[in-house]
């Protein structure tokens, strides 16, 4: 047998392989004398058939699956040898002139290479590194948020401007069907709150999107449209109210701070609030992480030039999957993970070049970690270790948390890789500010 490369670009190759008889003959002869006790031709007993009459009956059959045996043996340990690194799996390229009878069967085998690049962690970048601060208003806001929850609902008869109405949004148009509370005094404009004014349950009110609420950003909440969708939204919107109460607010004392952090934990307002800022921006700062990730990811992709092998991909996206895709369909999904797959080239880089590694120890002590994190939440502050390491090996057990916990490590490794290698400029916001910059407004 002969196999060889050859080079089309950087990263374009076919594996050419030519297959002779020596190959593949003893195999089939072992094959035809297997078969021989069992072919059954009309006019001989079974068992009894001459082996010319298997051999024209059987043969090419047999002949075609011993040597796309050979071929893909030989196709798996050459690519081992070589030590290619190929992106997706070779694919055969089809002959319209090939021959089964010809002396010689050659065989040609299309592969994506991954290309060589440079990748410099260090490049001059005008990247954001956002410390979010729980200002003032925030923390104030939060304060009567928690009063009103844990305060009584009182029903009313109509709305008044210190009421909380329930209802639903609804705009068939754009899908828009959502169940929420508003506070009457809510909108930006004062017209639009004095539509409320008076309504009873039952009552539709219709407003208006465009420059309904102070931050366009709340459209995402009260009525779930997509971000891209929320700046320069205008359409009417039908409000139908279902409940209407005034909230009597539940007093600061300890009875309320016990109840929001376990006994003892907060014994003043001024406490409460401290409590309120440092579990507000720790989670402020989890988004801002993942923002300056993002930003870096973004940053690299657009900075790291290298070619990748488009057409070969997209013919492979058609081969793989359940569902075999057209041309067109696997263009689609080509641009769709483009950006995704070089980032994932990108990623590897990075971790070879710094000698990033991911351990056991690693995995597990992630997941330890968010599991604390996710009892917390459920009030389990003080859980044993026994209890915690338990779920670990629970979690750990199932091979596609293990992937998924895996990718998080990862992703928590680079995020530090980045802020020390991508000198990004640190600079305080605050919570309304950050999200203004998260979503370029």
């Amino acid at each position: 047998m002969d196999i060889k490369r050859v080079a089309i670009d950087a990263v374009n190759e076919t594996i050419v392989m030519t297959v002779v008889h020596m190959d593949y003959k003893g195999q089939v002869a072992k094959r035809i004398n297997e078969k021989m006790p069992l072919a059954t031709v009309k006019g001989f007993r079974k068992g009894a058939v001459p082996k010319d009459l298997v051999e024209k009956q059987y043969g090419r059959a047999i002949k075609q699956e011993e040597v796309q045996k050979v071929v893909d043996l030989a196709l798996e340990r050459f690519v081992q040898s070589e030590r290619l690194n190929l992106l997706g799996t070779p694919l055969p390229k089809v002959n319209e002139d090939f021959s089964w009878d010809a002396e010689e069967l050659v065989f040609e085998y299309e592969i994506g290479l991954v290309p060589n690049f440079e990748l410099d962690l260090d490049a001059k970048n005008d990247i954001v590194k956002y410390v979010v601060i729980a200002d003032d208003k925030l923390i104030n806001g939060q304060v009567e948020r928690i009063q009103k929850q844990f305060g009584t609902a009182i029903p009313q008869e109509v709305v008044t401007a210190d009421s909380d109405v329930t209802g639903t949004f609804t705009n068939e148009e754009k899908g828009i069907n959502n169940a929420t509370t508003i506070a009457a005094d809510l909108f930006k404009d004062k017209a639009t709150c004095d539509k409320f004014i008076g309504k009873k349950v039952g009552d539709v009110v219709t407003v208006n999107t465009k420059g309904l609420f102070e931050d366009d950003h709340q459209l995402m909440d009260v009525m779930q449209v997509s971000h891209d969708e929320v700046h320069g939204l205008d359409v009417d919107v039908n409000f139908t109210i279902e409940a209407i109460n005034k909230a009597e607010l539940a007093g600061l004392n300890q009875e309320l701070f016990d109840k929001l952090f376990g006994p003892g934990a907060v014994s003043s307002l001024e406490e409460l609030k401290a409590k309120i800022k440092e579990d507000a921006e720790a989670q402020f700062a989890q988004q801002a992480d993942q923002k300056l990730l993002a930003d870096v990811q973004n940053f690299l992709i657009d900075n790291t030039k290298f070619d990748l092998p488009a057409e070969f991909l997209k013919k492979w996206l058609q081969t793989v999957g359940e569902k075999k895709l057209s041309p067109a369909e696997a263009e689609v999904e080509y641009a769709r993970s483009e950006k995704g797959l070089r980032f994932q080239l990108i990623e590897g880089k990075a971790m070879a070049q710094s000698n990033i590694q991911i351990t056991f120890e690693d995995l597990k002590t992630f997941t330890t970690n968010a599991i604390k994190q996710q009892m917390a939440q459920f009030g389990q502050t003080n859980p044993s270790d026994e209890e915690v390491q338990g779920i670990v090996a629970r979690v750990l057990s199932n091979q596609e948390e293990v992937r998924r916990l895996s990718d998080q490590v990862v992703a928590a490794k680079l995020l530090e890789l980045f802020k020390e290698k991508a000198n990004p400029t640190t600079k305080e916001v605050t919570y309304e500010e950050f999200i203004a910059a998260s979503y370029g407004e």
